[in-house]
């Protein structure tokens, strides 16, 4: 559920925030008032392209943040976040913001961490189902009107089965291309693998030798310099006259004296003590370092051999070691499948035809459960229509399949035509060919009912889907809003009376001119405010106007 939807510095808003409540929310006001800069920005904190020029005169700056209540949200938003390295929700509270600048900067964040704006359309398309007065037309495309008899099904889970096969034929179908090429073609591809192959699996490369690799190859390229500075060090240590092992000595005598005349001294002869066997300790690690320190240019050459293979290898097939080895083990299976051209293409045509057999049931299958819902689908969605105008109204969908493997679609062997009749007496026909946008309006408000407990997107807006249609209809759409809303949020922006008076909450857009300039403002209407802009919206605001508002509101 949207909570809360603040605007800054967007059009006419200077500082706007809209809190709502659960079930059906009606806005109205004045044409021009600013209730198209609520969807406007919703649409931009969900991920739509950002337009400059909307930014508020002398703002640097536009910022729109949307928080929503997503406990009972259905869709796999906890590892998704986790997934991109974002804030979880805490208490179930998701909160998303977007900010863009006159200069061109653009920021999106996820309950406080910067992300994508492709991620942030993702979330947005789980969150709310945005239904304007020109979305109705996606009603005329045949594969939007499949994807409503399917949902209306919870036909999803076979459809995915079925875009499975078919993404498999796929993958088998781009293999045999890879394996079916000229034989110049082929004879570079088997030269280019077995070199490769040869030429990773003869450097025997592990990453376990990587880093002790480097530092022997530093230590052998810098022998002669180690070994005159350990050679400097013993010197100073003990080979040299006045070395620290004999003025440790002397530095021991004098302690000695001291504890003699003080006995409390006793602590500093102890420390000298361990000091001197710290240097002797010393003295002898230096010895054996020095043993160790080997001047070869033999290794020191295959050292550098090693390494510069090594890099090489990176250089060509992967930034590390393991890449490198992985490259390998694939160009090997390549070679291993190139060699046996002839017994892989067989076993792939042999799989490609099970496949298309498997894909023809699948599909046969999804077809017969379509066809099961179709008269439950027009039965349900004529029944709304009659209540909205169309007294004596038809709905029907016609299916037609195909049974050529060559010409299914990732849904499915169908293709769908919803098809109307809206006066007795005539022939149903498709919705593009007769449909008007007040009727194409109303059959997409019948279809919405009707899949409104089926779909999972728990926030649905309609933005003056009302418009062409009156009188009784009015009261019916208001009422299949409410319908709706007994299963989902519902945001509704209208200029009918009715409709607005439906709803559980109702909020009023307006602008006035402040300090010179007009802004926007919204406000949740009391019981007596709402009764007022009611009958605004019935043309007056007392006598029989004012009548038949509080009619409306009961």
């Amino acid at each position: 559920m949207l909570e809360s939807l603040r605007i800054r510095n967007l059009a006419l808003v200077t500082d706007l925030t809209l809190e709502l409540g659960p079930g059906y929310n009606a806005i109205s006001g004045e044409t021009g008032a600013g209730k198209s800069i609520l969807i406007g920005a919703l649409n931009l904190v969900l991920g739509e392209r950002a337009d400059r020029k909307l930014i508020r005169a002398e703002a640097d700056q536009c910022t729109v943040e949307a928080n929503f209540d997503v406990a009972q949200l259905d869709a796999p938003l906890p590892g998704f976040l986790e997934e991109h390295g974002l804030e979880s929700c805490e208490e179930n509270q998701l909160l998303l913001k977007r900010t863009f600048t006159a200069a061109g900067s653009n920021r999106q964040f996820v309950n406080g961490s910067a992300t994508t704006l492709a991620v942030l359309k993702r979330i947005g398309e789980w969150l709310v189902d945005m239904h304007g007065p020109h979305d109705h037309q996606s009603l005329l495309h045949p594969a939007r009107q499949l994807a409503i008899l399917d949902a209306f099904g919870g036909l999803q889970q076979p459809r995915v089965a079925f875009t499975t096969l078919l993404q498999r034929r796929t993958e088998i179908e781009q293999a045999k291309a890879d394996l079916v090429v000229d034989e110049a073609t082929y004879t570079q591809q088997l030269d280019l693998l077995r070199f490769q192959v040869k030429e990773i699996t003869g450097a025997a490369l592990d990453p376990a030798e990587e880093e002790n690799l480097e530092a022997d190859y530093q230590r052998s390229s810098n022998a002669a310099r180690l070994l005159e500075l350990c050679q400097g060090a013993l010197q100073l240590v003990s080979e040299s006259e006045g070395s620290l092992l004999d003025r440790s000595g002397d530095l021991g005598r004098v302690l000695a004296d001291l504890q003699q005349v003080d006995e409390s001294a006793a602590g500093l002869v102890e420390l000298h003590e361990e000091a001197r066997a710290n240097l002797q300790e010393l003295q002898s690690a230096l010895t054996v370092y020095a043993d160790r320190v080997d001047i070869d240019p033999a290794q020191l050459a295959s050292l550098e051999e090693r390494v510069n293979l090594a890099q090489s290898l990176k250089r060509k097939y992967g930034g590390s070691i393991e890449a490198v080895n992985a490259f390998g083990e694939e160009a090997a299976q390549k070679l291993a499948t190139l060699e046996s051209r002839d017994e892989e293409l067989a076993r792939l045509n042999a799989e490609l035809n099970s496949l298309e057999t498997n894909l023809i049931q699948s599909g046969q299958k999804l077809s017969a459960q379509r066809q099961k819902l179709i008269p439950k689908l027009t039965k349900a969605v004529t029944s709304h229509l009659n209540d909205l105008g169309f007294a004596q109204s038809q709905l029907d969908v016609a299916l037609s399949s195909t049974d050529r493997p060559a010409e299914v679609k990732a849904s499915g062997l169908d293709t769908v035509e919803f098809q109307f009749a809206p006066n007795p007496g005539e022939p149903a026909r498709p919705l593009r060919a007769i449909a008007s946008s007040g009727e194409l309006a109303r059959v997409m408000l019948a279809l919405k009912t009707v899949l409104a407990a089926e779909d999972s997107i728990p926030v649905l807006i309609f933005d003056e889907v009302d418009a062409n249609v009156g009188g009784e209809t009015a009261h019916a759409v208001g009422e299949r809003m409410r319908q709706i809303a007994n299963q989902r949020q519902v945001l509704c922006i209208t200029h009918l009376a009715p409709v607005a008076a439906a709803a559980q909450a109702h909020y009023v857009v307006s602008k006035a001119v402040i300090d010179g300039r007009t802004e926007s403002n919204i406000q949740r209407l009391t019981d007596s405010d709402r009764v007022d802009e009611i009958a605004r919206m019935l043309g007056g605001k007392v006598g029989a106007a004012r009548k038949h508002a509080e009619e409306l509101l009961g």
